[in-house]
């Protein structure tokens, strides 16, 4: 794995730069302390389903473990994530407009195959492996003391809030249309969504993880939401002043700042995951 870089990004802000992680997010992590904790059991290949960017990361650690890799995604995935799935030797199977479809779709097969499941964000070798995103970012910036990141099932959360409970707390950033954690803090359990976001296509989880829930209860972990438009801004935002090209998803965590969902105590020190770059960034000029 590659160990990312942190940038300082103003007084008691850094931004942790994931997308520059192999598959351009977070997701190898996770995938590959999967496959590694299966051992045999991962050798007659791994099923996923993802919104994308887990099954590039899945497509990855099982391309360079030597398994081989099915991948399920709804029929509106992007088509640079798709062309990605195929250039790592996937094979890709488009199911369904939502993430749920193609997760039943992908469940099935796995039962039908043998083949060892692969869960997006709500299994526990999985969330560990995001967490070594926390642990970096303590070593690289041992003072922090609060640490934004956007959720969607909640896999990121889960691992880096364990990672650094005790010593950093973990504030999640959803979109106001796919509140999964949001809701699920405001109701005591997790429970199902709406998908209406610009940022669906990498936060399109329609419930908050049962691990992520249960990590966010017992460290405190915070919810806050944005809208689309403050996504859409703090996306452009990283692009014209950072020249990063990233996510609608991954905006999100910044847009908290800049719409004032989350506010800074004076003097409190913040990191912020910039964590997926499988974008189309055309949209970025002009």
């Amino acid at each position: 794995m590659r160990r990312t870089p942190v940038v300082r990004a103003g007084d008691g802000l850094w931004l942790k730069l994931e997308q520059l992680q192999h598959t351009g997010s977070f997701k190898p992590r996770g995938a590959f302390n999967r496959i590694l904790a299966a051992g045999e059991g991962a050798a007659a290949g791994i099923v996923t389903a993802s919104g994308g960017n887990a099954g590039l990361g899945a497509a990855h650690a099982a391309r360079e473990l030597g398994v081989p890799a099915e991948v399920f995604v709804p029929e509106t995935a992007p088509e640079v994530k798709v062309r990605g799935l195929k250039a790592l030797g996937a094979e890709v199977r488009q199911v369904g407009s939502i993430y749920r479809e193609a997760f039943e779709a992908a469940s099935e097969r796995a039962a039908e195959t043998g083949r060892l499941f692969c869960h997006a964000y709500d299994q526990p070798e999985v969330c560990a492996g995001q967490g070594t995103v926390g642990l970096e970012l303590l070593e690289q910036v041992p003072e922090v003391d609060t640490v934004l990141l956007a959720v969607g099932g909640g896999g990121l959360l889960a691992g880096v809030a364990a990672a650094l409970e005790g010593r950093a707390r973990v504030v999640g950033v959803e979109p106001a249309g796919v509140p999964t954690l949001h809701r699920a803090l405001a109701e005591g359990r997790p429970v199902d969504v709406s998908v209406e976001s610009v940022a669906a296509d990498a936060l399109g989880a329609s419930r908050i993880g049962a691990i992520a829930f249960d990590v966010a209860v017992r460290t405190g972990a915070g919810s806050v939401l944005v809208g689309d438009e403050a996504i859409i801004a703090a996306r452009r935002h990283l692009w014209d002043h950072w020249r990063l090209a990233v996510e609608h998803g991954t905006a999100a965590a910044l847009a908290a700042l800049h719409t004032g969902a989350y506010v800074p105590a004076p003097g409190e020190k913040v990191a912020v995951v910039i964590c997926g770059a499988n974008t189309d960034p055309s949209d970025l000029h002009g």
